[in-house]
């Protein structure tokens, strides 16, 4: 089934469920009235949701309405936990080698991963406000999964059957503010700001085929002011799967329920694939001609990013953002 998060005027919004073509929804009242609610309770809660998705896919839901992104939060409009990995070793090759060095080795066997602010997410077509150009504003296009409970110390298995739901992210980083935190040593702070969701939040099962091993096989393009800079294959590349990183984040704590896990930005091999984030661009012209010549994105421009399943259908909808100023 398909899941989105309407505005209510309320912090949480209110949970409808979408059609598979992501033209028609129904609200999910009488049955419950948030997403978190339904990860909290779903063995209960998600056949009885699943039924209303059957019966929306197939025309006979009374009160559907049409669908409209503009109106979504993000899907789980604020989590208990929001963490994300570095699964695509391409990208993290290329960051490296542009500063003339090889990626640590442990990185091939233990996933890099930072914890980020998970108490206010952006919807797929909020504005993306931020204080100055300065701070190298940048897009992440990735794939995110919402987890049920994990126990401590939870093997990539078990923790990839607690898998409840998939969701596209744009992963904002302020690059410009990332060296200062970094030699903290402590973690990534104001370097990370709002993350953006798109409208749609997926079970599983709604991919078929195209999920398998642990990993979305979805083609993520990417769109920077109205030009196409990617066409990226999600699983391909993808070095840890989610049920790795899941246990990565689990080894030394219990997860809950509801909570987010990232799996990094979206990177192929093939660089004329493009890029899925403009850092890993600019990697790449320091690579070929020691120095960056992309800048980063400034106000007024747009990104728009979407997943597509092997029939060319949007998966999880779009997210399509402007770069503002405050006020």
């Amino acid at each position: 089934m398909k899941l989105a998060t309407y505005r209510d005027g309320s912090r949480d919004g209110q949970l409808v469920v979408v059609s598979r073509d992501l033209s028609q929804a129904h609200f999910a009242t009488g049955i419950t009235t948030r997403l978190q609610q339904l990860l909290d309770d779903w063995n209960f809660l998600s056949p009885q949701l699943e039924d209303l998705s059957q019966a929306l896919n197939h025309g006979k839901a009374r009160h559907a309405f049409n669908f409209d992104p503009r109106l979504c939060m993000a899907p789980l409009p604020r989590a208990y936990q929001w963490a994300d990995g570095s699964a695509y070793l391409s990208h993290a090759e290329r960051v490296w080698a542009s500063r003339g060095a090889d990626i640590p080795a442990t990185l091939r066997s233990d996933p890099l991963m930072y914890q980020g602010g998970s108490d206010d997410f952006l919807g797929p077509t909020d504005d993306a406000v931020f204080s100055t150009e300065d701070d190298g504003i940048d897009f992440e296009s990735e794939l995110a999964v919402v987890t049920g409970d994990l126990t401590m110390g939870v093997a990539p298995a078990q923790a990839l059957e607690s898998v409840r739901l998939l969701m596209l992210v744009n992963d904002w980083t302020l690059r410009h503010r990332v060296p200062a935190e970094l030699d903290k040593l402590l973690g990534l702070v104001q370097s990370k700001p709002a993350t953006t969701f798109a409208p749609v939040a997926v079970t599983p099962d709604e991919l078929g085929e195209a999920w398998r091993g642990g990993r979305a096989h979805l083609s993520v393009s990417v769109a920077w002011n109205d030009k196409s800079v990617a066409q990226l294959e999600a699983g391909e590349g993808m070095h840890f799967h989610f049920g790795q990183l899941l246990a990565h984040l689990a080894r030394t704590r219990n997860v809950r329920a509801g909570s987010i896990l990232g799996g990094g930005t979206v990177s192929n091999a093939d660089a004329s694939r493009g890029y899925g984030c403009i850092a890993e661009k600019r990697a790449l012209e320091t690579i070929a001609s020691g120095a960056p010549q992309t800048g980063y994105m400034r106000f007024g421009d747009t990104v728009k990013i979407e997943a597509l399943g092997r029939d060319g259908q949007s998966v999880f909808g779009a997210i399509t953002q402007q770069v503002a100023a405050p006020g």
